[in-house]
């Protein structure tokens, strides 16, 4: 493998030796995993660029097999604003978690775009909690093959405005039931967050009252418990 050079965010550190670190890291060019040479130490210049919660731009040098070597790091965003906020941290480390597992079956360059666009979501106190969650987790599950449906049901049927749902974990899908608690408004939701980037997601307005409901639902059918 060539040298590199690519923004990164750690997605877990693992301490080697006396004074280095193994990082595993998601980039635009897909996952990487890199050693981390000398970084635990005081003065090292590593240190700063490979925090977590973190974007980061990184030098990546051929090593031994698929373990590279880190020969530079900078962060170009912190995303430290996460720290303050207990709900938000969890699920920054939920997220990292996932990442990672999925992107051992999937490695594509769009878990990169996932990971940043969420963290930034978390970074900022007036994107809400509920949708960045319900957003992760639709967009998980379509990078997994096991995207939600927002179009038709468990049989095949295109979903109507009149009618209610309800998720069904077997069924891994929407049902029709009269008293479900998936209406026509909570469709729409499903269908802007698998469509859009949350960055444009959270301006739209009107969200608010379904997003308990979608996020729920999102979260059952990826499947991460």
């Amino acid at each position: 493998m060539k040298t590199e050079r690519t923004q990164a965010i750690v997605l877990r550190r693992t301490d080697y030796g006396e004074s280095d670190r193994i990082l595993q890291l998601i980039t635009p060019l897909g996952k990487r995993s890199a050693m981390a040479r000398g970084v635990r130490k005081l003065r090292s210049k590593l240190a700063g660029g490979v925090e977590l919660l973190a974007d980061t731009e990184v030098l990546l040098r051929p090593g031994k097999g698929d373990l590279l070597i880190l020969g530079s790091a900078r962060m170009v965003q912190s995303y430290r604003e996460i720290l303050g906020d207990y709900d938000r941290l969890m699920l920054s480390y939920e997220v990292l978690k996932l990442i990672a597992r999925g992107s051992e079956h999937s490695d594509s360059p769009d878990w990169y775009t996932i990971t940043k666009e969420v963290l930034m979501g978390l970074n900022d106190p007036q994107t809400s909690l509920a949708l960045t969650k319900a957003w992760f987790y639709i967009h998980y599950s379509q990078l997994m093959g096991d995207e939600l449906s927002a179009q038709r049901d468990a049989y095949g049927q295109p979903l109507t405005p009149e009618a209610r749902y309800r998720y069904d974990v077997g069924e891994k899908a929407l049902v029709p039931y009269e008293s479900g608690d998936i209406t026509a408004n909570h469709v729409k939701i499903l269908r802007l967050l698998s469509e859009r980037p949350l960055h444009v997601a959270r301006h739209v307005s009107g969200l608010g009252d379904y997003l308990v409901v979608v996020s729920a639902t999102a979260h059952q059918h990826a499947s991460v418990d």
